[in-house]
């Protein structure tokens, strides 16, 4: 399924991962991945324009547009590790060795997602996935999760604003007047519409 496939109606489901863009309520930038299970905000899927945004946003990010020059956007920060998937990360023995991986990709190269905190200045949260529910879990979290949830994954040292990235991007960020990417660590899955109800305009 492709960002075109998006609409109102779309439901998350197995084997279809989207990236999707938040900004908080001081204007600080997230990139958000739903891993199959975290659902869209009705702001963003209702709004055909957004959505049609999404992937050239990702191409900015990755440094592979060839309609602006996302080099000139580099904070030349680092990625730090807050939360992380247990599933993913199952074959690392405790946080140092994760921590010590983050770090490598974060300066190995631009199409790392770790390099995109460091690079770009974006907060990076990610769903819990898994097969069935209990199968992923949040290292580092004391509280309950489940499947879909989105966590804070990397948290940059040197944090953008809608003003480093193409105004004409920016109608495809979605909006919260409540939430703070710097103190919330967790979102609910069943309420990411309420966090983010409106797109940037």
């Amino acid at each position: 399924m492709s960002y075109e496939d998006l609409n109102v109606n779309w439901q998350p489901d197995f084997g279809t991962i989207f990236y999707w863009f938040s900004m908080d309520k001081s204007g600080k930038i997230a990139v958000m991945v739903n891993n199959c299970w975290g659902d869209l905000p009705k702001a963003l899927l209702s709004n055909r324009d957004s959505i049609l945004l999404l992937g050239s946003f990702m191409d900015y990010i990755f440094e592979d547009s060839d309609k602006f020059n996302p080099s000139l956007h580099d904070k030349h920060g680092e990625t730090i590790l807050d939360l992380y998937s247990g599933l993913v990360y199952r074959a690392y023995k405790n946080r140092k060795d994760v921590e010590a991986r983050v770090a490598s990709k974060s300066k190995g190269g631009k199409h790392f997602d770790e390099s995109v905190p460091a690079r770009k200045g974006l907060f990076y949260y990610e769903a819990i996935e898994g097969s069935e529910p209990g199968e992923d879990f949040v290292v580092g979290y004391d509280g309950e999760t489940k499947m879909g949830d989105y966590f804070r994954e990397f948290i940059p040292t040197i944090c953008s604003s809608i003003e480093d990235f193409p105004k004409e991007l920016w109608p495809a960020i979605a909006v919260s007047d409540t939430v703070d990417f710097t103190k919330d660590r967790l979102f609910d899955n069943d309420k990411i519409s309420e966090y983010f109800p409106r797109m940037y305009r």
